[in-house]
């Protein structure tokens, strides 16, 4: 079962990125996580040429499918806010993910000062970011009720992705990130680190990915076509 917390501002410990020569200046440090975000959302969206200096501020078009949607009336046109602020929260959440590169690795572990497991990174990164509270197992988030289902071609930022690397369903997870990585805490010895999915041993031992409907926007887009009780 699900639970949600208020969300605070949790305190975490700056870790250096592995490996410790790729990063030196500190302001670099402090700008990574949103370059390694833009580098992987940019990659499947593209990138568009930014109007001139004197230009006025260009209000977010909404993406064809909404504008589809919104057109056909099977969306109402308030709706386009939420769909930016899903995009926010989903972008926000893989921002928070990244702020723990480099963590060790420590089974059973839950926090940035004493390290991650797989399913404590996840669990943490989605309750301090969404104040949502995931069961502590990977199997179980993996069961756990208010999940949708989510194809490998339906993937979106912020999903739940899962593996069998211990000849058992559902034994490893990690946040994926776009363009085809993900970002987990492996295993002993090493640290929270972003891999490829495609790869061939994660390729051939993915099991599935969950979304949590809060994250990418479907229970705000409920309410807003829920009519008023009598």
């Amino acid at each position: 079962m699900l639970t949600h917390r208020k969300v605070g501002k949790g305190s975490r410990k700056s870790e250096k990125i592995h490996p410790p020569s790729v990063v030196t200046s500190a302001p670099v440090k402090k700008a990574l996580p949103s370059l390694l975000l833009s580098c992987c959302l940019l990659a499947t969206v593209g990138v568009k040429a930014a109007p001139p200096a004197d230009s006025p501020a260009p209000v977010a078009p909404a993406d064809g499918v909404t504008q589809l949607l919104i057109d056909r009336g099977l969306l109402p046109a308030k709706a386009m806010p939420l769909m930016q602020n899903m995009r926010d929260r989903a972008s926000d959440l893989v921002l928070s993910a990244f702020d723990f590169l480099g963590v060790p690795y420590r089974r059973g572990g839950n926090t940035a000062e004493t390290g991650f497991d797989c399913s404590g990174f996840t669990r943490h990164v989605f309750e301090q970011t969404l104040g949502l509270v995931l069961p502590r197992r990977a199997d179980e988030q993996a069961k756990a009720d208010g999940l949708e289902n989510v194809g490998r071609e339906e993937l979106k930022p912020g999903d739940l992705v899962f593996f069998n690397t211990l000849r058992r369903t559902f034994s490893h997870v990690g946040i994926y990130v776009g363009d085809g990585k993900f970002i987990h805490a492996p295993r002993t010895g090493q640290v929270v680190r972003v891999e490829d999915m495609r790869e061939a041993y994660w390729a051939r031992r993915f099991t599935g990915a969950r979304r949590v409907p809060g994250a990418d926007g479907t229970q705000m887009l409920r309410g807003v076509n829920a009519q008023p009780s009598p």
